[in-house]
C-alpha cells in the first residue's frame, strides 16, 4: 500500500515538473483526488482494524495479568507486536495523505 501511495506521489509531482496545459490539469486533479478517495476509505479500514486489534490487545493483556498463563503472555506478546505494526502502517498512511493534500492543494492554486 505505501509503495502504491509513492508510485502515485511521484508520478503526480513528475506531471507537475512538466508545467502541464489547464485541460492535463483539471485531468490530474480529477485522477488525483479520485486516487485520495480511495486512500481515505483504505485509511477508514486500517483505523478500525488497528483499533480493534489494540483492543484486543489490552484485553488479553489484563486477562495475562489475571490469569498468568504461558499462552496468554505469548498471545499478549504477539499482538502487542501486531498492534505496534499496525500503528506504524497506520501511522504512515496517515502522513501520505495529508501529504497528498497538500499536493491536490497545489494543482488547485495552478489552476
Amino acid at each position: 500500500m505505501i509503495d502504491y501511495m509513492k508510485k502515485h506521489e511521484r508520478y503526480v509531482k513528475e506531471m507537475l515538473e512538466k508545467n502541464p496545459a489547464q485541460e492535463e490539469l483539471r485531468e490530474l486533479l480529477v485522477y488525483h483526488d479520485k486516487q485520495i478517495q480511495w486512500m481515505q476509505h483504505e485509511r477508514l479500514v486500517h483505523l478500525i482494524v488497528m483499533l480493534f486489534v489494540c483492543f484486543f490487545t489490552l484485553l488479553i493483556f489484563g486477562f495475562a495479568i489475571i490469569r498468568t498463563s504461558v499462552p496468554s503472555i505469548i498471545l499478549s506478546v504477539i499482538l502487542l507486536i501486531l498492534s505496534l505494526a499496525y500503528i506504524l502502517h497506520y501511522y504512515r498512511l496517515e502522513n501520505c495523505v495529508q501529504q497528498w493534500y497538500l499536493i491536490s492543494n497545489q494543482i488547485r492554486q495552478r489552476l
